[in-house]
């Protein structure tokens, strides 16, 4: 996971500049990652900071940094801080009742997240549902497929049931025919005329 963190970060700062842009153009890139189960379970700590910084502590470049949240380790039940607000927001957002808001959330900034997270959340019942009938749709589609499948062996075995009937009545005719022949040929025998 820190590779991939890292890597996003990198990616992120990277992606500022286009061909012939100079580096002077790179802006402060910030990576928030939320996370629902810890990363460290021995560190204590809810918030992680990592920036590019010597030993010392001296910042080769202030441009950023990366931000590790590790929601489960998060307990306050009265909000003080922003900070507070945020991380509260991000751990129980989604089971808040957006028309019984509580006190904490009564600022213009929870209400903005709160109608986003609403949004997301809209749009991901709608992939959801949108999924669901795709499925539905394969398998009605298998299904069908399936029966057809089921159709046309049968037809094929009626098919080769009726010619096989067809070659046993031509065989039985021309059986018949040269049973007849045969007491023709014995009827012209036996009289000899």
């Amino acid at each position: 996971m820190p590779g991939r963190i890292a890597y996003g970060w990198a990616e992120l700062y990277r992606s500022q500049l286009k061909k012939g842009d100079g580096y002077d153009r790179l802006k402060p890139t910030y990576s928030l990652w939320l996370f629902g189960e810890a990363l460290w379970p021995t560190r204590k700590e809810t918030i992680h900071r990592f920036r590019l910084r010597d030993d010392q502590g001296r910042n080769l470049l202030d441009h950023g940094g990366i931000w590790l949240v590790e929601l489960s380790k998060f307990r306050v039940d009265t909000v003080d801080t922003e900070q507070e607000r945020w991380l509260k927001f991000f751990a129980e957002g989604e089971r808040l009742d957006d028309a019984q808001l509580p006190e904490w959330m009564q600022t213009a900034e929870m209400q903005q997240a709160m109608s986003t997270l609403q949004t997301f959340s809209e749009k991901e019942r709608a992939y959801h549902r949108y999924q669901a009938r795709q499925d539905y749709l394969r398998q009605q589609q298998s299904v069908q497929n399936y029966l057809n499948g089921l159709r046309t062996e049968v037809e094929q075995e009626r098919a080769t049931a009726q010619q096989e009937r067809a070659t046993a009545q031509q065989e039985r005719a021309e059986k018949e025919a040269a049973l007849a022949e045969i007491e023709r040929l014995k009827a012209l025998l036996g009289n000899p005329g």
